[in-house]
């Protein structure tokens, strides 16, 4: 199947919160919070709501939140949201959204790109394949930092 990876709409937003909610029963911030804070995200420049979607239906969503660092010496990107539907190509989407997250990230000038580690043993693998390493009780993606000149010697 054929997935198109783009930036989230408004009218996205219900359709993901219903992915996160039906794959995070457990969550701790109730739908209609999620979806508050997700129709601001989906409009602030420092954050980066994406999704998935094959035959017009959400299969997956990554939400990218940017925050200055002075160890990092610029921006990190945290991936605050990553969701794939159980029942499509997991692997595949996890690909597509985290090749689009970090493409964001670089876009919008981060350092680094992190997110909490999976579980999984299975997942951390497949993160790894991706590009990120191991990090405490993080991952985390090392972008090439780009510094603009100043025409100054």
């Amino acid at each position: 199947m054929e997935y198109q990876v783009r930036a989230a709409r408004i009218t996205d937003v219900e359709r993901i919160v219903a992915l996160w909610s039906a794959a995070a029963p457990t969550a701790t911030s109730t739908a209609r919070e999620a979806a508050d804070l997700l129709r601001q995200l989906v409009y602030l420049p420092q954050a980066s709501v994406l999704v998935a979607e094959a035959t017009r239906t959400i299969a997956g969503v990554a939400v990218l939140a940017l925050r200055t660092s002075v160890r990092s010496g610029g921006f990190v990107g945290t991936v605050d949201l990553f969701v794939v539907d159980p029942d499509r190509d997991v692997e595949q989407l996890t690909g597509l959204l985290a090749e689009e997250v970090l493409r964001s990230a670089r876009n919008k000038g981060c350092a680094i790109v992190e997110m909490a580690a999976p579980a999984e043993g299975a997942s951390l693998a497949a993160w790894e394949q991706l590009g990120f390493t191991a990090a405490g009780p993080r991952i985390e993606f090392l972008l090439p930092v780009r510094r603009a000149r100043t025409g100054r010697s």
